[in-house]
């Protein structure tokens, strides 16, 4: 299992310090942002030189891109918001596979028209679940066509909020290019250590041989995000049971700061 981190958790917006950065606080592999290469997350397209840049930086740092991110809103209310996120999706897929980034990460979305990551009453509408669906068609067409798997990630405010909506929704697909972003901070709101133990366990049994890549955040009893190893989550049964399930992929940690990001590293390589 690869420790790893979200680029993004360190400024800048050169390849080259940013994976630097990387490298220095003790991780393995990322989790890419193209707004780390001085583009938009969700941008018209990637210079040549850009992908040149990223590339060289990797080599140089010696950290591996193991997912880019590719999130637009696939559940907007606008059907045009949606059409242009998945034609920026189409160029974030096709720097993945010429930089051979194997995951482009998705946002099952919201019908919440300002915030992809905030719930709204009406992502219980069937119809809501209908055009995500639509979505991650064409965007597995795109994935299809360039050798790059997907991944959706069960998150509260979403249209796919647990492990057994992750799962139908691959069922519904029927490609072995969707995949799962497992983490287990998002698949509760509130909850104690065992409740949030128990809720963790049953996802990981749930999406077994599914799960592409792991994140690592946590949560406070109320609700609010923590810091990996600082809230509810038991991190060493969560590593433990993802090993047991036939997990060895990256495990990676965002929703920290720069500077608590090496204690963070050190936490997790302690776990695996």
């Amino acid at each position: 299992m690869q420790i790893g981190v979200f680029a993004k958790t360190f400024p800048g917006s050169e390849p080259a310090s940013v994976l630097a950065a990387v490298r220095d606080a003790g991780f393995a592999v990322t989790q890419f942002n193209l707004a780390c290469a001085g583009l938009p997350s969700m941008p018209d397209a990637v210079p040549s030189d850009a992908i040149r840049a990223i590339a060289a930086a990797s080599d140089a740092s010696g950290v591996a891109l193991v997912a880019l991110s590719g999130t637009y809103n696939m559940a907007h209310p606008d059907r045009a918001v949606r059409a242009d996120g998945r034609r920026r999706l189409g160029a974030v897929i096709e720097a993945a596979a010429t930089l051979s980034v194997p995951l482009v990460t998705l946002c099952t979305g919201t019908r919440n028209p300002d915030d992809q990551w905030a719930y709204h009453p009406d992502n219980a509408d069937p119809l809501a679940w209908a055009d995500m669906a639509g979505e991650t068609e064409k965007a597995l067409e795109l994935a299809e066509r360039h050798g790059v798997d997907l991944g959706v990630e069960p998150e509260q405010a979403n249209i796919v909020t647990s492990a057994a909506d992750a799962m139908r929704l691959i069922a519904e697909m029927g490609s072995k290019r969707l995949r799962i972003v497992l983490d287990p901070a998002n698949l509760f709101e509130q909850a104690n250590p065992e409740e949030a133990r128990a809720i963790v366990a049953g996802a990981v049994e749930r999406t077994a041989g599914h799960v592409a890549m792991a994140h690592a955040k946590d949560r406070f009893a109320d609700g609010r995000f923590a810091t990996a190893g600082r809230g509810v989550v038991d991190f060493a049964d969560f590593v433990a049971r993802l090993k047991a399930s036939g997990f060895d992929g990256p495990l990676v940690t965002h929703g920290l700061s720069a500077e608590e990001a090496p204690g963070v590293a050190r936490f997790l390589k302690g776990l695996v």
